[in-house]
């Protein structure tokens, strides 16, 4: 097993191939079910245009890779935005790579190892566009994948305009090597119990 940056970051759990993919398959299962239960059977969500996400998900051009950009309501937002219904939620190979906050995700080995097997790329926060995991979420898009970035950088509840935008989800556009496909998604409820709304 490889460990980097002080034991946090379980390199191998991030690889397709760790131990034939089956850790990474049950993890988007369990995933895939917490968030279609929290979307749909303890929420009422309204999505718009839900196939252009499904289309560009299943059947973009081969190699060309997706970017999806959103606002950021709460921990919860990612997975539970891909629980509605339709989605392929559980499938590991079309599931999103997604840049994840270092201090919450990578706290220790264990965190490190599951939100590894669950496709989250760790990132810090203020140490710029050419830290070390950026390189990695340009090796993904590189390879016609999916990518999902929250460019506010943090959780804001407020239910008000999108706050500033970080520019790292813009240099990863732009430094791509090959011209990825950028969708924006907009989300309403996330932060409340009562009901969910994920607008597109």
């Amino acid at each position: 097993m490889s460990v980097a940056m002080g034991g946090r970051h379980m390199e191998c759990a991030g690889r397709m191939g760790h131990m034939w993919g089956i850790p990474r398959k049950m993890m988007f299962m369990a995933a895939g079910a917490f968030a279609k239960t929290v979307a749909n059977l303890l929420n009422t969500t309204t999505v718009h245009n839900a196939n252009t996400l499904i289309c560009l998900v299943r059947r973009r051009p081969p190699g060309v890779p997706l970017v999806t950009v959103s606002n950021h309501m709460s921990t919860l937002d990612d997975p539970v935005m891909w629980g509605f219904k339709g989605f392929p939620t559980s499938d590991a190979t079309l599931g999103r790579w997604v840049l994840a906050a270092e201090d919450i995700c990578f706290k220790n080995a264990l965190l490190s190892y599951f939100f590894r097997l669950g496709k989250c790329i760790p990132i810090t926060r203020g140490a710029g566009i050419h830290q070390e995991h950026m390189v990695e979420a340009l090796e993904h898009l590189r390879n016609g994948e999916w990518l999902h970035t929250f460019p506010e950088g943090k959780v804001i509840q407020e239910d008000v305009p999108i706050r500033r935008l970080k520019w790292g989800t813009a240099s990863l556009i732009v430094r791509s090597p090959i011209t990825p496909i950028v969708l924006p998604i907009v989300h309403r409820g996330f932060e409340e119990e009562a009901s969910c709304s994920l607008v597109r």
